[in-house]
């Protein structure tokens, strides 16, 4: 029975992914999650053996992704000591399908890094760490989506008449708003969208000032500005 590999811990895969075909052809999300990942490799000394990447795929299944499945692959066949993502929603929203991964990695000696948030699942502590900001990623979401269908329906009974109805995901409407709050501009709320390859409510991968300001002339960003 031929011995399994020992992984060299400075050496690292990385994972990728994008939720939209258009964001897939143009590129936008991957390049600037492959950057976010360079950086973090360069400050920590890694040597990063492979890029694996899943375009156009929602992030909600990962048993649907076989670029993942490729490079979980490559951590327990002992090419690489971790896997290494740009942000931990890039690999699932889901909190069954982390927490399953996060086991998975446990039981296999192998890391999960999370570059925005310095998470290192080879410790107690940062296993910890990364199921709690799933699991509050996705109660996050949640509650912003029923509070804005809890505002929608006070404000129809009130006989307000109110915008058009967001196409966007709740969380991407929230964000808009908030930093609209914090007086940040139209055109660094888009620069900041682009570069985090969340598409529009069209599903183009580039963000204008225009197309931010629809978001927040639209009802769901009306409920959650007051």
């Amino acid at each position: 029975m031929a011995r399994k590999r020992i992984a060299d811990q400075n050496t690292v895969v990385a994972y990728l992914r994008v939720s939209t075909e258009e964001q897939a052809v143009s590129g936008a999300g991957l390049a600037a999650q492959r950057a976010t990942i360079e950086a973090e490799a360069r400050r920590r000394g890694w040597t990063i053996a492979g890029y694996y990447s899943d375009e156009g795929i929602s992030g909600k299944a990962i048993a649907n992704r076989p670029q993942l499945a490729q490079a979980i692959a490559a951590v327990e066949s002992g090419e690489a000591g971790a896997l290494v993502v740009a942000k931990l929603d890039r690999l699932s929203r889901s909190v069954a399908d982390a927490s399953n991964l996060l086991d998975r990695a446990s039981r296999g000696g192998w890391r999960i890094f999370s570059a925005d948030l310095a998470i290192d699942t080879t410790t107690p502590a940062g296993e910890a760490a990364a199921s709690m900001m799933i699991v509050f990623s996705q109660l996050e979401r949640r509650l912003i989506s029923q509070r804005t269908k809890d505002a929608l329906a006070v404000k129809r009974a009130q006989g307000v008449r109110l915008g058009r109805p967001s196409v966007l995901a709740a969380e991407v409407v929230a964000r808009i708003v908030r930093e609209r709050t914090e007086g940040r501009g139209l055109r660094v709320i888009a620069e900041g969208l682009t570069a985090d390859g969340v598409p529009t409510a069209r599903g183009k991968a580039k963000w204008s000032t225009s197309s931010v300001q629809s978001v927040l002339a639209g009802q769901d960003a009306a409920v959650l500005a007051q």
